[in-house]
Formats: C-alpha cells, structure tokens, sequence
C-alpha cells in the first residue's frame, strides 16, 4: 500500500457516462496518496453525455459506496460544468486546506482554454494522472506553469478504459461490479438484464 505523499484534498469531478474500472482503480488509488479525495459527477461543456446527471451521480455514488474507504467522499454538491465554480465552492466547504484538481493527461491540453483557466490555476495546484493513449507532453504542462499553475505528474497506473468506448461496445468486463445491476435494470448504455 503507498503511502499519503500529497497534503491536499484531492478533487476529482467526473463526467462517469458511465463509472468504469479505470474510475475505480483512478479512486482507489488517489485515497493512497492523498488524505481526503472528494469526486463527484458532472456535466463536461466539452462532452456529450449519454445518460443524464442525476443518472451519473446515482452511479458514482454505487461506486464510492463499494469502494467504501474512510478518506474517500462523494459531495455532488461541486458539481458544475465550470472547474472554477467548483473550486470556489470546495475553498467554502475546506478554507484551510490546500486543494489540488485531479485530472487525467487527456485533458492537460485543453485546460488552458478553460473558462476562467488562470483563477482555476490560482485555486488549486493540478493533478494529471497518466492515461494509456494520451502521452504527458512537457511542452503542454509548460504552458500550464508558464500561466501561473502548478502541474504535478501522480504516480498511478490506471487501466486503459474510457467510458466513451463503453458507449459503442458495451462491454461488461469494464464496468464495475457496483453498477451492473444498476446499468441492467436501466438498461442503460445497451446493458440490459441479458447480459
């Protein structure tokens, strides 16, 4: 088991259309470095959801209640499209504590045209969590310390899942057993009850 290496509040906002293994093993092993990770779902101005909020954050929170660790926390209460909403209301619920927003390196790219990116770099230090398939480029995390930010590269190894490849090959083997049946009695995302 690693240690706690980081002395933040992880926050980790996900889009989970659905939740897969790799949010799991993402969740799993942010409560190993970190001494409190708060996630929750949301809508991603950059995405097109297939199912609706409230069905995500039903399914996430089957998730986090499996994975049942004391430092891990669901609060749907940060939910917005816009990082820097979100970050302002965790400064409310945690004044002291220093936050850091966890995302994965297929985003790094795109963060400098966040709404608001440089007061999103002034809130929180970032988190990029390495993803098969999308390469850390130093040149992009220049850019994101060149605006002020501070980009630390997480030492964790997430399987090559995304929830995107869910949604044209509905294969079972990539969803957590959590929300299987939750997914099969929806019949959410083309799983039905015979699978």
């Amino acid at each position: 088991m690693k240690k706690i290496i980081y002395n933040s509040i992880a926050l980790l906002g996900t889009s989970a259309d659905p939740p897969t293994i790799g949010h799991k093993a993402l969740l799993v092993g942010l409560s190993k470095l970190f001494p409190k990770v708060v996630t929750w779902a949301s809508n991603n101005p950059g995405k097109e959801h297939i199912t609706t909020l409230t069905q995500r954050h039903e399914l996430l929170n089957a998730l986090v209640k499996t994975i049942d660790l004391p430092n891990l926390e669901l609060k749907q209460e940060l939910s917005s499209k816009w990082a820097l909403i979100t970050l302002e209301q965790a400064k409310d619920f945690w004044p002291d504590k220093s936050l850091m927003l966890v995302i994965g390196s297929d985003l790094v790219k795109s963060l400098p045209t966040w709404f608001e990116a440089k007061k999103v770099l002034k809130e929180a230090r970032i988190g990029v969590v390495p993803r098969q398939g999308w390469p850390l480029n130093n040149a992009e995390l220049n850019i994101i310390k060149r605006m002020g930010g501070d980009a630390t590269v997480l030492p964790l190894d997430i399987p090559a899942t995304a929830s995107s490849s869910i949604h044209s090959n509905p294969d079972i083997s990539y969803i957590p057993q959590a929300i299987l049946p939750i997914l099969k009695q929806k019949n959410l995302y083309g799983i039905s009850q015979k699978q």
